[in-house]
């Protein structure tokens, strides 16, 4: 698949997981700030209805007061004048004159209000004639009628007083703090909201008249919700209530609780994608340098095999076997090529390596000081063969690993060879192998001072096939296999290697890390 489909799909994809995202947190934010809406709706509603209550119990303490001041004024009328009915109360009767609808007076006689001789006016209204009831109905009718106006005129004279002394009253002394807890909750837990809150009452200068329970963090403005208490009071003695719930947004949260795992999902899938998407440019990379390395290591074995095939040949001359410098000379270029198929050999049997991505590791006990030593002393003569110099310096008090040998050799051995390789034409070679302790562990330091490796590619270096750009000259011959290898072994037991400037940013400085055998 080209490159220029994978990322066309890529953006598709994209395109599409972006899309489904954002409509799915758009659905949820109007969700959210529907339920928000809502609920503020409904609390102001429950404390208009809590604003009215209160005008109402007012309304109702103003006229019981005022009644029970009525009552006590007739009682004592009432009293009064019983005491100048009981001066009659020994007459045995009395007239009662009613006129009827005819304008002639009709005489009825009472008797006393001795308890024996009484009898009901009912009675007595039987005996009358049906005009005198038509009468007696239309006075009944106008008492009525003045009872209606009196106490209308009494419950005008309750307003006018309420509204000339409510009004210059302290909030403290109208409302009933408790009682305006009890209301408001019930309220709340009417219309469906059996949560915890807390009010205040605020006066117009805006200072808290009261506070019923204690608010840890600043709210936002718009969780704050007010209403007006007695709204009918002039606006320079209106107080105002306000509320506030601490578990607003949990309640809202909980309200839409069921599109978050929709969410979750969706960037699951996306992150699924992303990753999908990262391997399947990672393979392509690979496959490319896989591609590559095999091209490449074609061309290398074609040289050799070549070689060694045309100096085969040359020895089936019988005038070549008769000049034993000549025999010589190609006997030592059939070595020199037998070793380097032998080389890159090794380099297939390393990228074999990788893909079982598992070393089998001959473990056992290597002192490290010596180890360096051994190598040193191999590879002295090769570096003495481009004028250069190896020196060592055995630092490390505790060196007892416990490694594979043949494995750590072969790590040290290449960094050896890239210190050769990429020397620096003009300066002698000067490279230096240490060894040390630092916190339980054991340093293995090589040292050279040649071309370098820039500090952007310091990581990338043990990275599979890949190789420091150089522009399009390639003097050194190479698959970028060989610090992959270094970096897998040296993990494969437990370690870690490292690249670094040389002294003084000349050259490089690898350093190798390995647990010491007692730990």
């Amino acid at each position: 698949m080209r490159k220029s489909t994978i990322w066309l799909l890529a953006g598709v994809m994209a395109f599409a997981f972006a899309g489904l995202l954002y409509l799915q947190l758009n659905y949820v934010s109007e969700i959210l700030k529907t339920r928000s809406e809502q609920f503020n709706e409904t609390v102001k509603k429950c404390l208009v209805q809590v604003s009215r209550n209160l005008e109402l119990e007012e309304t109702r303490r103003y006229v019981e007061d005022d009644l029970s001041k009525e009552l006590g004024n007739r009682q004592y009328q009432t009293n009064y004048a019983s005491q100048q009915l009981g001066q009659f109360s020994s007459q045995e009767s009395f007239q009662l004159q009613i006129k009827d609808s005819n304008g002639t007076m009709q005489r009825i006689e009472l008797h006393s209000f001795s308890n024996t001789q009484s009898q009901p006016l009912s009675s007595l209204l039987k005996k009358q004639t049906p005009s005198n009831i038509v009468g007696t109905s239309k006075e009944l009718a106008d008492a009525y009628k003045r009872r209606y106006l009196y106490n209308m005129d009494l419950i005008n004279e309750v307003v006018v007083t309420m509204l000339n002394s409510s009004r210059l009253k302290p909030i403290e002394e109208r409302v009933d703090f408790k009682q305006l807890n009890t209301y408001l909750r019930t309220e709340f837990i009417n219309n469906g909201l059996n949560l915890p809150f807390v009010f205040s009452v605020i006066n117009k200068d805006g200072n808290t008249v009261y506070l019923n329970g204690e608010i840890e963090k600043q709210p936002v403005a718009s969780d704050i919700l007010t209403v007006v208490l007695f709204p009918n009071d002039p606006p320079s003695r209106q107080n105002y209530l306000r509320v506030f719930f601490p578990t607003k947004q949990d309640y809202i949260y909980n309200e839409v609780s069921f599109i978050v795992p929709s969410v979750i999902f969706t960037l699951m899938l996306l992150a699924i994608f992303t990753f999908t998407l990262y391997i399947v440019f990672r393979q392509k990379k690979l496959s490319e340098m896989k591609n590559d390395f095999i091209n490449n290591m074609t061309h290398e074995l074609k040289t050799p095999v070549s070689t060694i095939s045309l100096a085969s040949q040359m020895l089936k001359d019988t005038d070549i076997t008769k000049s034993p410098d000549v025999f010589k000379h190609i006997s030592g270029v059939i070595n020199d090529e037998t070793k380097r198929l032998g080389f890159l050999v090794e380099k297939v049997l390393q990228m074999s390596l990788f893909e079982r991505q598992k070393a089998v590791l001959k473990f056992k006990e290597v002192d490290a000081n010596d180890l360096i030593a051994n190598i040193a002393n191999t590879f002295v003569l090769k570096v003495e063969k481009y004028g250069g110099t190896l020196d060592i310096d055995l630092r490390a008090i505790e060196s007892t690993i416990y490694v594979d040998e043949l494995h750590l050799t072969n790590v040290l051995f290449n960094l050896m060879d890239n210190a050769v390789k990429y020397r620096r034409q003009n300066v002698p070679l000067r490279l230096m192998a240490t060894t040390g302790n630092d916190n339980g562990k054991l340093l293995i330091s090589i040292e050279d001072n040649g071309i370098g490796i820039k500090k952007e590619y310091h990581k990338k270096v043990f990275d599979q096939f890949f190789r420091v750009p150089t522009g399009n000259v390639h003097d050194v011959k190479g698959f970028g296999l060989g610090l992959a290898y270094v970096r897998k072994i040296v993990e494969d037991h437990n370690g870690s290697i490292r690249a670094e400037n040389g002294s003084g940013n000349v050259g490089t400085k690898f350093i190798i890390t390995l647990p010491l055998i007692k730990s």
